[in-house]
C-alpha cells in the first residue's frame, strides 16, 4: 500500500530483537555461518535487517593489534587528519579514515575486546555486510538486509550513538520528496541505516554482550544485494564545509597569508 503523495505506507510497530547466545568470535572464525545460526531462532522472514556490532565483524577478520601499537594503528589507519586537542591523558586525534569516515581514533578501540589487545575498522564494512546478507537470504530464502554498525561522536552534539559504517540490501537513504502538505522537500534524505543501527543500540548495549540484533517492520527500506551500501552515507570532500578543526583552520589561513605575503613581496622587488 502507499500513503498520501505516493510515498510507502508507514508500518505500525517496530520491532527488535536482542540475538544472544553468541560466543567469543576469533580470528578466521565464520562470522556470516554463526549470525545465520545465532537467529535462525527468529525466523527471519523477507524484510528483516539484521544489526552487526563491528567489533565481531573486526575479530572475526583478524583486525586485532597489541594495545602498545595504537598510536602507530590510527597513523596506518588514517588519510588525514581533521583536528587534534591535547587534554591529561595525551592527544585526541580526529581523522579521516581510509574509509571516508571521520571520526576519533580512526575507529581503533580498546572495549569489547582481551587485555592488551585493540581492534581495528573491519576491511571493508560494505563487503562484510554483503556477505553476511547473502548467507542470511541463502539459507532463510528472505530478502534480509544487514547493518555492520559502530559508535561514532558527533560534531556540534554531546556523547555517542551508533551508525551505519557497512550495509547490504537495504537502502541507507530515502530522500522525501514532499512533507505531509504535500509542499517540495529539496533537501531531506532520512539516514535510515544509521537511525536503524542507533535503534538496535539501544537493544544491543555496550556491556552486554549482543552483537546483533534482528529489526523486524522496516521491510520498505529492504532492496536488492547490488544496493549501494553504508559509503553512500560518507560526505564527498567538495560538499564538506567543516574539513578541518577550528585550530588547523586557523593555522592554515595564517599559513597561506603569509604565503601570498611572500609572494607580493617578491613580485614587488622582481618590479
Amino acid at each position: 500500500m502507499t500513503g498520501r503523495h505516493g510515498d510507502p505506507e508507514r508500518g505500525a510497530d517496530l520491532e527488535l530483537r536482542a540475538v544472544r547466545g553468541i560466543g567469543e568470535i576469533r580470528p578466521g572464525d565464520d562470522l556470516p555461518a554463526i549470525v545465520a545460526d545465532a537467529v535462525s531462532e527468529l525466523e527471519p522472514r523477507d524484510g528483516d535487517i539484521v544489526v552487526v556490532t563491528s567489533k565481531v565483524v573486526s575479530k572475526a577478520e583478524g583486525r586485532i593489534r597489541p594495545a602498545a601499537e595504537r598510536e602507530q594503528a590510527i597513523t596506518e589507519e588514517s588519510v588525514r587528519l581533521v583536528a587534534s586537542r591535547a587534554h591529561p591523558g595525551g592527544i585526541t586525534r580526529i581523522v579521516e579514515h581510509r574509509s571516508g569516515l571521520v571520526l576519533a581514533a580512526a575507529g581503533v578501540d580498546a572495549s569489547n575486546t582481551d587485555d592488551g589487545t585493540i581492534l581495528l575498522l573491519p576491511l571493508d564494512s560494505d563487503a562484510s555486510a554483503h556477505a553476511i546478507a547473502e548467507r542470511l537470504r541463502s539459507r532463510f530464502g528472505a530478502a534480509i538486509g544487514v547493518i555492520v554498525s559502530d559508535t561514532l561522536g558527533r560534531a556540534w552534539r554531546v556523547g555517542q550513538t551508533d551508525v551505519a559504517i557497512g550495509a547490504a540490501g537495504i537502502r541507507v537513504l530515502e530522500p522525501v520528496s514532499v512533507d505531509a502538505n504535500g509542499r517540495p522537500l529539496l533537501v531531506t534524505a532520512p539516514a535510515i541505516a544509521d537511525e536503524i543501527a542507533g535503534a538496535a543500540e539501544l537493544v544491543a548495549g555496550k556491556a552486554d554482550a549482543v552483537p546483533v540484533v534482528l529489526v523486524r517492520g522496516l521491510g520498505r527500506h529492504v532492496a536488492g544485494l547490488d544496493e549501494p551500501g553504508a559509503a553512500r552515507l560518507v560526505r564527498a570532500s567538495g560538499d564538506d564545509m567543516f574539513r578541518l578543526g577550528s585550530d588547523e583552520a586557523y593555522r592554515a589561513g595564517r599559513e597561506a597569508g603569509r604565503i601570498d605575503a611572500l609572494a607580493e613581496a617578491g613580485a614587488a622587488h622582481a618590479g
